[in-house]
């Protein structure tokens, strides 16, 4: 059965409005929750960006039953991997072993911050790689010290470690991140309902199968609100950066950048990629695709803090009544 989950959206609220989300969306039935994790958001009219792992900390001890996820962290340029590593730990501790940790390569509009520029794609996965392989090391709890291409690590050890090992997710696009990076996660993460992603990482040596063992978590935008109208005009003024995929998204540095690269987007051309307005059989639909595909998980991103209460208060449980019915 697929599993459906909550979007914190460190772009669109404040930390305080997050866990107060994330308390709601616990109660009305969702089965996990997963952070953004941005030093800047998208675009100005979102208007923030708190530290995720201090809202997940928060978010730990104010839940009891949901899963929580990193979606996702870059561990190579604003974070080294040993202090990654650490956090994952911490988190894993205090959330009871409902935390996984979600890798990506990241997008230079947050690590360009610490003034160490922007590596070219190739370079980015080879970080990643290395990455991945010093929290793996640091996980398994014994003192490690490391002399890498990118990456050193001085006799370090994590004290604190939860019993389970933190699972890792890594964000994949194709089949040359599946082939190298299957093999080193324990689930696959993509936010476009692709098949054949499922079937590279199935087909990359070392991976465990996607649903026997490993799971692919996606992730779709919607903006529910009883006036179509004023769903659609948040949508637009809030997300329209969406549209630009991957290439766009990872490469553009500031806010004002995505502002320029949208400006010729407009509210119609959002409405037909996300779902606006109060049908909730357009929502199904929309996330159907993931599963559809081969995904064992979903977060819906609800779009805007404006709203955020009253779709939890009103739209959550039917939604996922209408999903969970409608993916058996």
């Amino acid at each position: 059965m697929t599993r459906f989950g909550y979007t914190l959206m460190t772009e669109q609220s404040g930390p305080r409005e997050l866990v107060r989300y994330a308390v709601a969306a616990e109660e009305a039935g969702f089965d996990f929750e997963v952070s953004s994790d941005h030093y800047s958001p998208w675009l100005t009219e979102q208007g923030h960006s708190p530290y995720a792992w201090s809202v997940l900390g928060a978010v730990a001890h104010a839940t009891e039953r949901v899963e929580l996820m990193t979606y996702v962290t870059c561990p190579t340029m604003r974070y080294h991997p040993a202090v990654v590593a650490q956090k994952a730990a911490t988190l894993g501790l205090l959330s009871d072993g409902r935390f996984t940790l979600g890798l990506g390569s990241g997008e230079n509009l947050n690590e360009h911050t610490v003034g160490e520029g922007w590596p070219a794609v190739e370079t980015r996965q080879e970080m990643l790689e290395e990455a991945v392989q010093i929290i793996r090391a640091l996980f398994g709890g014994d003192l490690v010290t490391w002399r890498g291409d990118h990456f050193a690590v001085d006799s370090a050890r994590l004290w604190d470690l939860p019993e389970a090992q933190v699972r890792i997710a890594i964000a994949m696009s194709g089949e040359r991140s599946a082939d190298r990076f299957a093999p080193l996660a324990d689930d696959l993460i993509a936010v476009e309902p692709k098949a054949d992603l499922i079937e590279e990482w199935n087909a990359a040596d070392g991976s465990t199968p996607i649903g026997e063992g490993a799971r692919a978590i996606g992730q779709v935008p919607i903006c529910w609100d009883p006036d179509e109208k004023a769903a659609v005009e948040r949508a637009h003024a809030q997300f329209r950066w969406f549209g630009g995929g991957w290439n766009v998204n990872a490469d553009l540095p500031t806010t004002a950048g995505f502002a320029s690269a949208s400006q010729f987007v407009t509210p119609d051309d959002v409405a037909e990629a996300i779902p606006c307005g109060p049908d909730l059989d357009a929502i199904v639909e929309s996330v159907g695709a993931f599963w559809q595909a081969g995904f064992t998980d979903v977060a819906v991103v609800q779009v805007g803090d404006e709203g955020q209460d009253r779709f939890l208060e009103e739209a959550a449980r039917p939604l996922l009544g209408k999903l969970r019915a409608a993916s058996t």
